[in-house]
């Protein structure tokens, strides 16, 4: 029987080796898998390349896993915020590798790993400091930078619902690039909210397969005064 539930985030996450590249969800503060996160940084993995749309907020979540100082190097859009502090203080002390990849093309990248593509053109960045180096090439009269994909070793996404074969749902902009890292690392861990019965998730609704899902956990939801939602303490 093929039941992908884990009984606790340590269990889910027992498994990642030192210098993994590590694809981490979230788009803004939508999506962030920060249950999972926390329990990266107790699990103890480093020397770990993350892959995440910006390089942290503050304190908490994909921050607190660099100012641990387990990451070697962080593969982002937005590194720079007004709260990155932590990310500011590790790239100045020369402590941590920076890779700056447009937004587009990085999910892009997670997207032909997943496909099993060798590598894609893309007018993005040509003429910038960011094409330095990389092989470019003129066709129907435009130039494009030739980009190759981003794999992961491990994903950690967070998801609305999923079932015990890693079907997953996701709740508006929080699906951005959890589906894509899914597919694009070799193994998945996704934090949902529900755990539905078998059949009970509409597969027109299902964005993310369980054949590129190896572990869910469940967490819990705690409603705000906002009317919002947000990690339970």
């Amino acid at each position: 029987m093929i039941d992908k539930i884990a009984p606790s985030i340590a269990e889910a996450l027992a498994g990642v080796k030192d210098g993994s590249t590590v694809l981490i969800g979230g788009f803004g503060t939508s999506g962030i898998p920060g249950e999972l996160i926390d329990g990266l940084i107790a699990q103890g993995a480093k020397d770990l390349t993350v892959v995440n749309n910006n390089a942290g907020n503050a304190d908490y979540g994909l921050a607190a896993l660099l100012k641990s100082g387990r990451v070697r190097k962080i593969i982002c859009s937005f590194p720079r915020q007004v709260d990155s502090h932590v990310f500011d203080d590790l790239y100045r002390s020369g402590k941590i590798e920076l890779e700056l990849v447009p937004q587009g093309n990085l999910a892009e990248r997670m997207r032909a790993a997943g496909a099993g593509i060798g590598a894609f053109f893309c007018p993005t960045s040509y003429g910038t400091e960011l094409a330095k180096g990389k092989e470019t090439r003129e066709i129907d009269g435009k130039q494009y930078v030739l980009e190759y994909p981003i794999h992961g070793d491990v994903a950690l996404i967070k998801a609305e619902a999923g079932d015990r074969w890693g079907n997953l749902v996701y709740r508006k902009a929080a699906r951005n690039f959890g589906p894509v890292m899914a597919a694009a690392a070799k193994h998945t861990v996704a934090s949902v909210y529900e755990i539905k019965q078998l059949g009970e998730l509409d597969p027109e609704e299902i964005v993310t397969p369980g054949i590129y899902v190896g572990k869910i956990v469940k967490i819990p939801r705690v409603a705000t005064q906002a009317g919002g939602f947000r990690k339970a303490a």
